[in-house]
């Protein structure tokens, strides 16, 4: 499943963390590449114990803990510290997929990345290129979203960032440990919450939306890890 959220950021917090982006010190993007990744990624990306890093991880995880919609799709168990990346004077990174498995860097504690998010702090009218493309047994999909919007994805898909020939793309990357780690029983149970919530919006907690809000939690309890 792949899925646009839109507004994850505020203005206030993507005001504040362009301002913080714009005078942070960037470094190679290839100090958390995999072995693969190594060879086809090109772009720069903010150091985790830097201090703007640190004060706009904690911004972007708050958000996106806030996100209803992040939470139906992803699941999440565990959120890895959010990371910072920036693609100029084409800079891209290659077809790949993410990394299994990460530790964090400041608990050591392993992470499954079982979904990838990206979350933009500039708009698509700032550069020119920088897609992301992601494949799926459905073909291509490039994503080139507002600042503040995020996409997730499921982290075994095969992904590319385009080259950015003008302008520089900023944004977030992080993964999520989802409590349901198969990718085709995240999106049932997502279907199903958003049919939930739009049945409810229309007409209430009728007693047939009650046994489908049952059905969805004990799928959820037969699923999940936790």
């Amino acid at each position: 499943m792949l899925l646009h959220i839109p507004d994850v950021l505020t203005p206030e917090e993507l005001a504040r963390g362009r301002a913080l982006l714009e005078k942070a010190q960037w470094a190679d993007g290839r100090i958390t590449a995999g072995s693969q990744s190594a060879q086809v990624k090109r772009n720069r990306q903010l150091p985790q114990d830097a201090p703007e890093s640190q004060e706009l991880a904690k911004m972007v995880d708050a958000a996106v803990r806030r996100s209803g919609l992040f939470f139906s799709a992803a699941l999440p168990k565990t959120i890895f510290p959010p990371l910072f990346n920036r693609y100029q004077g084409g800079m891209d990174f290659g077809n790949h997929v993410d990394n299994a498995v990460r530790a964090d860097p400041f608990t050591g504690a392993w992470v499954r990345t079982d979904v990838s998010c990206t979350l933009f702090f500039t708009g698509p009218d700032e550069y020119d290129g920088g897609e992301l493309v992601v494949e799926d047994s459905y073909g291509l999909h490039k994503v080139k979203l507002p600042a503040g919007d995020m996409v997730l994805y499921p982290s075994t898909s095969l992904h590319r960032v385009a080259p950015v020939t003008q302008g520089a793309r900023v944004a977030s990357f992080f993964w999520v440990q989802s409590m349901v780690r198969d990718d085709g029983k995240r999106s049932l149970l997502f279907d199903m919450d958003m049919a939930i919530a739009s049945l409810r919006d229309k007409h209430g907690d009728t007693e047939e939306l009650i046994a489908l809000t049952a059905t969805y939690h004990n799928l959820l309890r037969q699923w999940a890890e936790v």
